[in-house]
């Protein structure tokens, strides 16, 4: 049987990686797999660098889409995947090597999977993670300065440069595309309860 595909995708700081974090811990690696766009991020050197030439990771060419893609086809078709780990230009983590297993339900989850347009017409299900804009700066700025150790200067900048304008320009239209809008402004559980219990009763 073909594999159930679900798009989940959400501004930067919406509470995405939580919320698939969370998702995971309801199945087993046998009936759920996870794929994320993440990790499939174009080398430092081949992103685009804006006037004041600071590198720009918050646009959709920021990612090798076509490996994404051709693996994500792999998978639906019972293969194996193997990818590196992206860790996020970081010269103190050693990369891992993440297997993807093939599963009857596959999660696709990263900032542009519904914009990808030979991407978003193979998903079986959309589901848009979303949050008021000013706690998505809080957790950004928590995200990249505390656990990242980015400067605050370099966070507010980007956010203001990158990040909301690829929000606005090929995340945010495709709210209107969604399936399930899963609001994340104090707490998911409602809309987390909703989709767990809707696979379960799928895999049944």
């Amino acid at each position: 049987m073909k594999p159930y595909l679900i798009g989940i995708t959400g501004g930067s700081g919406s509470g995405k990686t939580t919320f698939i974090r969370r998702l995971r811990t309801e199945f087993t690696p046998e009936q759920l797999c996870i794929i994320s766009q993440d990790d499939y991020y174009l080398p430092r050197e081949r992103q685009h660098t804006d006037a004041r030439g600071e590198k720009n990771f918050d646009l959709p060419k920021s990612f090798d889409k076509k490996a994404f893609r051709r693996d994500l086809e792999r998978l639906m078709q019972g293969a194996i995947v193997t990818r590196e780990e992206y860790t996020f230009n970081n010269p103190d983590a050693a990369p891992k090597l993440l297997t993807f297993q093939p599963a009857p339900v596959i999660i696709v989850e990263g900032l542009f999977v519904f914009h990808y347009k030979k991407i978003a017409p193979m998903l079986d299900l959309k589901v848009f993670i979303n949050a008021k804009e000013n706690l998505k700066v809080i957790r950004r700025i928590y995200r990249d300065q505390v656990e990242r150790n980015y400067p605050i200067e370099d966070v507010l900048y980007k956010y203001q440069y990158h990040v909301l304008p690829a929000y606005e320009r090929y995340i945010l239209p495709y709210k209107e595309d969604a399936d399930l809008v899963i609001n994340n402004n104090a707490q998911f559980d409602q809309g987390l309860a909703v989709l767990t219990g809707f696979l379960k009763n799928k895999l049944k």
